[in-house]
């Protein structure tokens, strides 16, 4: 027997074991779904309403998507506040002035006002002068061992970090906010040049390192980086802006922010606890919803010849609710939020831009059919489930669109996420290090009988 035959069969032996092993973990971790009811468990944080337990208090970020009117949940618009103020009037001051909006949405954020023109214009200054890795980095942290997946390029890149810090472990507030600024900055250099390395390495691909400019917005140095031409237009630049600011923040219950005070509240320092936030958001029931919906709508482009024929789209929407195409998980994807009832904010602003951006790169066909799928969704639910719940379209069902008018890969959807909630983490971080005092440790109940010791001889 060759030496390539003994590693193939004794790889097929492990692999047995492990699949034993698998499933005895599977059985020992298996709870009876009754006694989460009989226990009064408030899985997922979450109440019996659908509304969250109230575990904190802040002062950063406020989603409202109900109001509790007598005991009951009462639908009303959406809203989303970032330090008291509604992110549509946020928003409608930048377009006004015409300018980007993003770096004055970390500003206020991180120190809780609006800033003048002077302060807005030193905190850009220190921005730009922080978005270039330290020396070597891009070679030996990326470049040297490239990743297929970003989100875990950038996890490995924020925890490295902390070996280039002089003083990674003091969390006082001064030494944490230089780390904040740092982070915030360097995200999108780290996003790109991950994705540059995985272009080169996994796709065969030229690989392009364009260097961050000081003078540059974090959506401007980020199209330049990432395009081989480096080149972009000034209403890509704005639009991508536009979805930056409305994923900065969404309160700290969201699952990642959560992660964030958890973590901070150990003590640890500012790259694990931000590591940890990149990893929550990596999961596909957080920061991975837009890939899904960027991949249902691939599906039903092929599924659906006539775009324009409701009828062939409502007939999409059903087999999808009876998990008959697509990943067949019988989901929407972009449709229904945890918060939102009426309506998400940031999906009716991102759609107006959306719309404008559509014409521009003559792809109005495409936002007409996600604009199809938001208007009978709702009617296909209600239908197939017998639910006459408010059913409102999320963010993610045009961030999906607009990301791929914007040429940009699929694969940097979630690490986009990650580059524009970086702030609102930051900000949790420091919230949780003034006002939380206690490291986080709610309780779990445990349901296992006592049991006696078996000798090991004993066993069978």
């Amino acid at each position: 027997m060759t030496g390539i035959e003994d590693k193939g069969k004794a790889q097929v032996e492990q692999g047995k074991r492990l699949a034993v092993l698998a499933e005895n973990a599977l059985s020992s971790s298996m709870i009876p779904r009754g006694l989460y009811d009989q226990f009064n468990v408030k899985r997922g944080l979450r109440n019996a309403d659908g509304t969250g337990v109230l575990v904190g208090l802040t002062n950063i970020g406020n989603v409202h998507g109900y109001i509790i009117n007598e005991n009951e949940k009462v639908p009303v618009k959406g809203r989303l506040y970032y330090r008291g103020y509604d992110i549509r009037r946020l928003v409608e001051g930048f377009k006004i002035e015409s300018r980007f909006g993003f770096e004055e949405v970390c500003y206020l954020l991180l120190f809780g006002s609006l800033p003048t023109a002077d302060e807005l214009r030193s905190f850009n200054e220190l921005l730009g002068e922080s978005r270039t890795l330290p020396d070597n980095f891009a070679e030996d942290v990326i470049l040297k061992s490239p990743s297929s997946d970003i989100m875990n390029k950038l996890s490995r890149s924020v925890l490295v970090s902390y070996s280039y810090d002089a003083f990674p472990d003091d969390i006082s507030i001064p030494n944490v906010m230089r780390q904040h600024m740092q982070m915030i900055a360097r995200f999108p250099t780290m996003v790109a040049y991950g994705y540059q390395a995985l272009r080169r390495y996994y796709q065969g691909k030229s690989l392009f390192l364009h260097n961050p400019k000081k003078e540059l917005t974090t959506a401007q140095n980020l199209l330049r980086m990432i395009r081989p031409n480096a080149k972009f237009s000034h209403l890509e630049a704005e639009v991508l802006d536009l979805a930056l600011v409305l994923h900065a923040e969404h309160g700290g219950g969201n699952n990642s922010a959560f992660t964030t005070h958890v973590v901070t509240s150990s003590g640890t320092d500012t790259y694990a606890a931000l590591g940890a936030a990149v990893g929550s958001l990596k999961g596909p029931k957080h920061g991975g919803a837009s890939m899904a919906v960027h991949g249902m709508f691939e599906d039903l482009k092929k599924n659906v010849r006539n775009w324009e024929d409701e009828g062939q789209i409502r007939d999409y929407l059903s087999k999808l609710l009876d998990g008959e195409v697509y990943d067949r998980k019988g989901l929407i994807y972009g449709m229904g939020h945890a918060v939102y009832t009426l309506s998400d904010p940031r999906a009716v602003m991102l759609k107006e831009r959306a719309e404008v951006l559509a014409r521009a790169k003559n792809r109005l066909d495409e936002f007409n059919l996600v604009a199809a799928v938001e208007r009978l969704a709702p009617e296909v639910f209600c239908e197939k489930k017998g639910v006459s719940r408010p059913l409102c379209a999320n963010v993610d069902l045009y961030s999906g669109v607009v990301y791929s008018m914007l040429d940009i890969p699929e694969c940097l959807y979630t690490p986009l996420f990650a580059i524009a909630r970086v702030p609102g983490w930051c900000a949790h971080r420091v919230e949780e290090l003034i006002s939380g005092g206690k490291v986080i440790r709610p309780a779990y109940k445990n349901v296992l009988p006592k049991r006696d010791y078996i000798p090991l001889y004993e066993r069978e």
